[in-house]
C-alpha cells in the first residue's frame, strides 16, 4: 500500500519529485527517465506510469537549466522507441502461442484476421496517435505485434510517433512550463495531461464501437 501511495503521489506531483531527484542525484535523473519511459511503453503490465506529464515537466526543468534539453530528448527518444519495439516483440512472440489452437476459447480467427487487416491498413496512424493517449500507448504496440503488423512498418511509425511525442511535449514544457501562471497551477496542468487524452481515447473508442454496432445491425 505504501508503494501504491508513493506511485500515485509521484504521478500527481512528478514536477516536485523530479526536481528533488535532480537536486539529490544530478545526472542519474537521465537513467531514471529512461527507465520510466521504457517500462511504461515497453511492458504491457505497466500502463499507469507518467508519460505526457513527465515529458512536459522535463522540458520545464530544462528551461530553468536543471537539465540538459538535447540530452534529455535523446534519452527519452531512445527509451520510447526501444520500449515500443520491446512491447511489439512481446506481442509478436506470445500472440501466436496463445492463439495456436483455433478452437480454443482464447482464439477467434475472424477477430484476429480483422485486427491484422486493420493494423496493416491503419496501424501506422494508430501507433502515432496512441503515443498521446495514456494506457493506449502501452497496449497499441503489443496489439500490433499480436496482429502481426509488419515490423518494418511498425518501426517506421514507432520512430515517427516517438519523435513527435517526445520532442513536442518537451519543447512545450521548455517554452511554457516556467510561465508563472503555469508553474502556479502545475498540478492542474498535470491532471489535464492525464485526463484530457484519456477522455479523447474513451470517446473515440465509444464512437468506433457505436459505428461498428450500427453497421452490424444494417441500420
Amino acid at each position: 500500500m505504501e508503494t501504491l501511495n508513493f506511485l500515485i503521489d509521484f504521478i500527481l506531483h512528478v514536477d516536485q519529485h523530479l526536481a528533488n531527484f535532480v537536486a539529490a542525484y544530478g545526472v542519474w535523473v537521465y537513467a531514471l527517465l529512461f527507465a520510466i519511459v521504457f517500462v511504461e511503453t515497453g511492458l504491457v503490465v505497466m500502463p499507469f506510469l507518467p508519460g505526457d506529464s513527465l515529458l512536459f515537466v522535463v522540458g520545464a526543468l530544462c528551461g530553468v537549466g536543471a537539465m540538459n534539453l538535447p540530452l534529455a530528448i535523446a534519452v527519452l527518444l531512445v527509451a520510447a522507441i526501444l520500449g515500443d519495439q520491446c512491447n511489439y516483440t512481446i506481442g509478436r512472440y506470445f500472440g501466436p502461442k496463445v492463439f495456436q489452437w483455433e478452437q480454443s476459447r482464447f482464439f477467434n480467427r475472424k477477430a484476429f484476421d480483422a485486427a491484422h487487416e486493420f493494423y496493416e491498413r491503419h496501424g501506422g496512424i494508430t501507433i502515432v496517435i496512441a503515443r498521446f493517449m495514456p494506457f493506449i500507448r502501452t497496449f497499441a504496440p503489443f496489439v500490433a505485434g499480436v496482429a502481426e503488423m509488419t515490423r518494418s512498418k511498425f518501426t517506421a511509425f514507432n520512430i515517427l510517433g516517438a519523435v513527435i511525442w517526445v520532442v513536442g511535449l518537451c519543447l512545450l514544457g521548455y517554452a511554457f512550463g516556467n510561465i508563472p501562471l503555469v508553474k502556479q497551477h502545475m498540478s492542474k496542468v498535470i491532471w489535464a495531461l492525464i485526463i484530457i487524452p484519456g477522455l479523447i481515447a474513451i470517446v473515440g473508442g465509444w464512437r468506433a464501437q457505436r459505428r461498428a454496432t450500427v453497421q452490424a445491425s444494417g441500420v
